[in-house]
């Protein structure tokens, strides 16, 4: 590294999506005197996990989504995680209100809409647990205006095109919530790193980290510049790295304790998409249903509402898929060079248990487009397969993860990774890592900046006032919460 051109940051975060550009939005206000860099390999910002159709766009409240109200034995519904991971958005919101009141960012119609949020669900045994489901969240603030119903004229009024074509003698339940999100976070990442770049953040496109090293106190980070070719390092006592399914190899490649055992599983999907202007009109909602068996929770089934640079479509799926790239634009080596001595059990480990995941990724390979639409069906049965077409998702590297009675456990959702010495830190996983992007940045802050995260404290909660409290245990700061960013993100409240 002597011989390469050398330069010195206070921060450097790697990747430009939305984990990386909450940080370096915080910092930027935190630290308005730090030389902070943003490095990311694309020529654009946002392109990857973040990008509007790579994601399902939604703002993942648990208003509609099963996985996260999963039912005992017992057939008792526990709302912990839903509430949860409702609080965790509403951190989000509040953040993204922040921005908006405080010109840091422009119109928020460019990043988030109001769509209502719907379950939905087939036959007296799913009917009765959406019944329960329902009963255990509408007790909370934060879900006290979902409605539920069995009656088929209810279903038409809230989602015309999942109602029409349906026999009337089906048993049918579903939930609605108007408090529910559709969300652009490529946009939105975007807006972030403009305004970071505007307050002096370094934002570089084209920028490859090919390698991290300890560099005495600091870690030099070497960069590839994809347009010249060339070689440079950056210097700095901290580094993040939000690089989506790149997080896994880089954190590798620093050599940290922390990182050994970890692997991950790429997976892959596609969406079915309409943009006739005439069935869009018809359909104002995310509607989720239950997801197939052994399927991983990115790839429950829904018909969603989107808001995409500037114009409405609608959009159903997942479908998902295999490739061992751990980004789309990635390479299909990634997978296989993952796999180190100290995650080899761990990555074997996980295979037994998992072969109802094996099974499905087959069917859902095999799968036909004809078969696919069958899918579609189940939700919008006067559905016209002309109106529709084939768009490519973007890859999710579920984390496996080091367990001492299992060896290794692949889990569903995201995976803070920290140095103990907190000079570095990253984001393993996916859903909902985009939604909560905010909580989990602050909590990144903590553990990175544990020296500096009393003094920031005030300016943290202006950011976000409800931070260190719970929503969900005081219903007047609930409501007033939900009202104020909805009215500061214009949303229906």
């Amino acid at each position: 590294m002597a011989d390469l051109d050398v330069t010195r940051a206070d921060a450097v975060l790697i990747g430009g999506g939305i984990a990386s550009a909450t940080l370096a939005a915080m910092l930027t206000e935190l630290e308005p005197d730090w030389d902070i860099v943003v490095l990311e390999r694309l020529d654009s910002l946002g392109a990857e996990s973040s990008d509007a159709w790579n994601n399902a766009g939604t703002g993942h409240s648990a208003l509609c989504e099963l996985n996260y109200t999963p039912q005992d034995v017992d057939g008792s519904v526990s709302p912990a995680k839903a509430i949860a991971i409702n609080e965790q958005f509403q951190v989000s919101r509040q953040f993204w209100t922040h921005l908006v009141e405080n010109d840091r960012i422009g119109d928020p119609s460019r990043f988030i809409h109001t769509v209502p949020h719907m379950s939905f669900v087939h036959g007296m045994e799913n009917a009765d647990y959406l019944r329960r489901r329902h009963e255990a969240l509408v007790a909370n603030p934060l879900f006290d205006r979902m409605e539920f119903t069995t009656e088929h004229a209810r279903l038409a009024e809230w989602a015309p095109l999942v109602s029409e074509g349906r026999p009337v003698t089906e048993t049918i339940a579903a939930t609605w919530s108007p408090d529910g999100t559709d969300v652009d976070f490529g946009a939105l990442t975007r807006e972030m790193l403009d305004f970071a770049s505007r307050a002096g953040t370094t934002v570089a496109t084209g920028s490859e980290v090919v390698d991290l090293r300890r560099m005495g106190n600091d870690w030099g980070v070497m960069v590839r510049s994809t347009a010249e070719d060339s070689l440079r390092v950056v210097r700095a006592p901290f580094v993040f790295v939000g690089a989506g399914g790149y997080a896994l190899p880089l954190l590798q490649k620093s050599g940290i304790e922390e990182i050994r055992g970890f692997g991950g599983f790429p997976i892959s999907g596609q969406w079915l998409r309409c943009t006739d202007p005439a069935v869009v009109a018809r359909h104002d909602a995310k509607v989720y249903g239950k997801a197939a068996v052994g399927a991983p929770p990115m790839s429950v089934p829904h018909l969603d509402t989107r808001h995409v640079g500037g114009k409405r479509s609608l959009m159903f799926g997942p479908y998902a898929g295999w490739s061992p790239k751990f980004l789309k634009s990635g390479s299909y080596t990634d997978l296989f060079k993952s796999i180190k001595p100290s995650n080899l059990t761990q990555m074997m480990a996980v295979a037994p248990p998992n072969l109802d995941l094996m099974v499905y990724l087959g069917s859902q390979l095999a799968a036909t487009t004809h078969k696919r639409f069958e899918a579609l069906l189940e939700y919008m049965p006067d559905a016209d397969m002309s109106d529709w077409e084939e768009v490519t998702a973007g890859q999710r590297v579920q984390v496996i993860a080091p367990d001492r009675k299992k060896h290794g456990v692949l889990q569903f959702g995201t995976q803070l990774i920290t140095a103990a010495d907190g000079s570095i830190g990253g984001m393993l996983g996916a859903s909902p890592g985009a939604s909560t992007a905010t909580s989990i940045m602050l909590t990144i802050l903590e553990k990175m900046f544990p020296q500096r995260i009393e003094a920031w404290r005030p300016a943290l909660q202006q950011m976000v006032p409800s931070w260190g409290t719970h929503l969900s245990e005081d219903a007047e700061l609930a409501h007033r919460t939900l009202e104020r960013t909805a009215a500061a993100l214009d949303l229906a409240h």
